[in-house]
């Protein structure tokens, strides 16, 4: 990466770094911070929304749109403009905060095997090559070795003092993983096909891997807590598969400076295995996260997999507190279930944002039945998914528009 930085570029990070320092300070953002605040404690809010394009977001902000010249410069610019689009057009529920943080360099040395990748050009379908083909493999295994370069991240940190610091608090905060899951690694290692058939004609090669999951991804929290690596995220930081860590909650009474698993919140989820029983669930899944999970202060959990019929075995965790309602969730069941006594962190299709034809009265209307559906609940309304926005950035403000008007109608 060319990661020096040239006064013309500076010139043009400044300028934005400005705008976000300018949107940071304004009342509303103590007014959302608040609300994030009340709606994490299971305290009744409205519901709040927030929308992140994901991948929709190079088709609001292209590369024609980036003035910087060098690749670290453009790569900040980029996160600066996404933070005005947040604040300026957007206009969710995302608290804008006085903060660049700057993530360390580091590499990770995986699991000790690779698969391959075949096709997925410009985006497309592709065919995955799983490395584990019998249990002769499992020898092959490693645990993830990451390697912190100090000093490279200590230069990055002082540039973007020099660059920001009378504008922005520059903070070394890095996001080491989103999900302890394990199941999207265990797909890559041994493949979705072989997984479903294993289960039935070999499951001790499952139980095998997800224990070596289980337990790599243990000495890799235990290497990150050791090191002081790891950042608290009881802040604007995007928590579990939507939703943000704002809670008075962590960390816990006894912390001293020294960031521990226990400070934080952390997620659980197991998308690919949607099309096995609760029962396998709670056996090849559930099992191997639990002890990850347990760790942590508060738990979000699930993202794009319907949990009604997991729940039995979801409720379980201790410190549950986010539980994503995807749309291929039971929603009435889940507002049973889940009432007041957790978040409800409902997830609308994406696919509205991708269609050729952008239905406003549909979003309109699905919001609105299940914001009835959803009467005393604690929600969250979370757009996110998106592969694309339909190449109009319109389309995510409207949305919200949409979203924030239906949230502030929702019957209490």
């Amino acid at each position: 990466m060319n990661d020096t930085i040239s006064p013309r570029d500076r010139a043009v990070l400044r300028q934005l770094a400005g705008q976000v320092a300018e949107l940071a300070a304004r009342p509303v953002e103590q007014e959302k911070r608040d609300l994030w605040y009340r709606h994490n404690a299971l305290q009744p809010t409205r519901p709040l929304v927030f929308c992140d394009p994901e991948h929709g977001w190079h088709e609001i902000i292209t590369p024609d749109d980036l003035a910087c010249e060098g690749e670290l410069a453009r790569g900040w610019e980029f996160r600066l403009r996404q933070e005005i689009f947040w604040g300026a057009q957007m206009r969710d529920d995302r608290v804008i905060e006085p903060f660049f943080d700057v993530p360390h360099v580091h590499t990770n040395s995986g699991w000790g095997v690779h698969g391959e990748k075949v096709g997925g050009q410009d985006g497309g379908a592709f065919h995955w090559i799983s490395p584990i083909r019998d249990e002769a493999d499992l020898a092959r295994l490693r645990f993830p070795q990451i390697t912190v370069d100090y000093a490279e991240t200590a230069r990055r940190r002082e540039l973007a003092e020099e660059i920001f610091g009378d504008l922005l608090t520059v903070r070394v905060k890095t996001s080491w993983f989103w999900s302890l899951g394990l199941t999207a690694t265990l797909m890559e290692l041994r493949g979705l096909d072989r997984f479903m058939l294993d289960m039935v004609e070999n499951p001790g090669i499952i139980h095998r891997l997800m224990a070596h999951l289980r337990d790599g991804t243990l000495a890799m929290l235990d290497y990150l807590e050791a090191n002081d690596l790891l950042s608290l995220n009881n802040d604007g930081t995007y928590v579990g598969s939507g939703g943000f860590g704002w809670t008075h909650e962590l960390p816990q009474p006894d912390f001293a400076g020294h960031v521990r698993t226990r400070d934080l919140w952390a997620l659980g989820e197991s998308q690919e295995t949607v099309g096995i029983s609760p029962r396998m669930f709670e056996e090849f899944v559930l099992a191997y996260q639990l002890p990850l999970l347990e760790r942590f202060g508060l738990i979000c959990y699930g993202c794009c997999e319907p949990l009604d019929k997991r729940w039995p075995y979801v409720q379980r965790i201790p410190r549950l507190r986010r539980v994503s309602v995807s749309p291929w969730s039971d929603r009435a069941r889940m507002a049973e279930l889940l009432a007041d006594r957790y978040i409800y962190s409902l997830k609308p299709t994406p696919v509205d944002l991708a269609l050729p034809v952008f239905d406003e009265e549909r979003i309109r209307a699905d919001l609105r039945q299940t914001l009835r559906i959803t009467r005393g609940c604690r929600v969250e309304i979370i757009m996110k998914d998106n592969h694309t926005i339909g190449r109009d950035p319109r389309r995510v403000i409207r949305w919200v528009q949409i979203a924030r008007e239906e949230a502030e109608d929702a019957p209490a």
